[in-house]
């Protein structure tokens, strides 16, 4: 049975289509739809809940523990700080992407994605050593604030100045808060940590202070649009047991001069045959998650996420391709091959 989120009643007041998402029941829509939804983001701002990520808390000997874990470096991190790292097998794949907290000197909060919450704690507690991990999803609510207006929104709210910067015990409206200068859309925005009893409290406040703004609830389908745009990775789409993490472009986050982490040795031995790119349909169409890719010689890989891109007016997509390919791309679609062209990612980057 799906899991309800704090904020479950404010999504049903306000119009939102309900599904079920990494087994928590949330809105995939609102009453505006989509299209005016993803709008709002890149030109105004949305609110978002993302309370179904899953929290957990790591004390103790945490630097070292997390330095062997995950693939980013953490020694020269400070607190404040976050940053964004992933989680591997010992074979190469990924368990999951993860963001990292620096809340101490050994104090550090992991944020893990909804549908892997329960797997990562299992793996992170296996790799235990001289940590102390707690897992507190349950108790925490977060929402994002999405877009150009977020600032005035939060007028006379302290928030991070650079991104992927948090601050703890911020007065949000009378609320108690961590708030992070991360997001999931490529816009300026914020991450607002509270407990689950503050949770619609701080909708609420939110939802009365942007509405002068034009901002617009939003839900799991614009946050698609978004991502897909600014090109970020999603667990099961870009990112799978399966796919070598060195595959992905996200070498910044993979520090293989480190002495060790779990799944170095595999890298190490490993020539990456695949990599990410980004294209878009070369006329009509649209291309979807699992479509395969061809070249003029034969299938080279296929579409890990696709959709039309409301900014930009075009069918995109990110592709899992060999590295040694001849010519044009092309993705069937029902029988059909639709040409590609390729792009450099990500397909938006906001201005400064």
């Amino acid at each position: 049975m799906a899991k309800k989120t704090p904020l479950y009643s404010k999504h049903v007041e306000a119009g939102g289509v309900i599904v079920d998402f990494g087994g928590y029941e949330l809105p995939v829509r609102y009453s505006e739809g989509i299209l005016a939804e993803h709008t709002a983001v890149r030109e105004r701002a949305g609110l978002f809940d993302v309370s179904h990520m899953g929290e957990i808390l790591v004390e103790g000997n945490a630097t070292a523990y997390l330095e062997k874990l995950l693939t980013n470096r953490f020694s020269d991190m400070a607190p404040g700080k976050v940053r964004y790292s992933l989680m591997l097998y010992p074979e190469g794949g990924v368990v999951d992407d993860v963001l990292v907290y620096r809340r101490g000197a050994e104090s550090y909060m992991v944020v893990v994605n909804a549908a892997n919450r329960e797997k990562d704690f299992e793996w992170m507690k296996a790799h235990a050593d001289g940590v102390v991990l707690k897992d507190i999803s349950d108790e925490t609510a977060l929402l994002a604030l999405q877009g150009p207006k977020t600032k005035e929104i939060l007028d006379g709210v302290v928030l991070p100045e650079k991104y992927y910067t948090f601050l703890e015990n911020v007065d949000v409206f009378g609320i108690n808060a961590t708030v992070s200068r991360t997001g999931y859309t490529g816009e300026y925005g914020v991450e607002i940590f509270v407990s689950n009893g503050d949770a619609e409290a701080l909708w609420t406040k939110l939802t009365e202070k942007g509405a002068p703004f034009g901002m617009l609830p939003a839900g799991l389908g614009a946050r698609d649009t978004l991502r897909l745009e600014a090109a970020m990775p999603l667990y099961g789409h870009e990112l799978r047991k399966e796919y070598f993490a060195d595959e992905a472009g996200l070498d910044f986050a993979i520090k293989t001069d480190k002495p060790d982490f779990v799944g170095k040795e595999a890298l190490s031995r490993h020539i990456p045959e695949y990599e990410r790119i980004g294209a878009f349909v070369d006329g009509k169409g649209i291309v979807r998650e699992g479509a395969p890719v061809f070249d003029e010689n034969g299938a080279v890989g296929l579409v890990t996420s696709g959709t039309v891109s409301p900014t930009l007016g075009r069918a995109a997509a990110m592709l899992r391709v060999k590295k040694e390919r001849t010519g044009k791309l092309y993705a069937e679609v029902r029988g059909k091959r639709l040409p590609l062209e390729e792009t450099p990612l990500p397909f938006y980057k906001r201005s400064k």
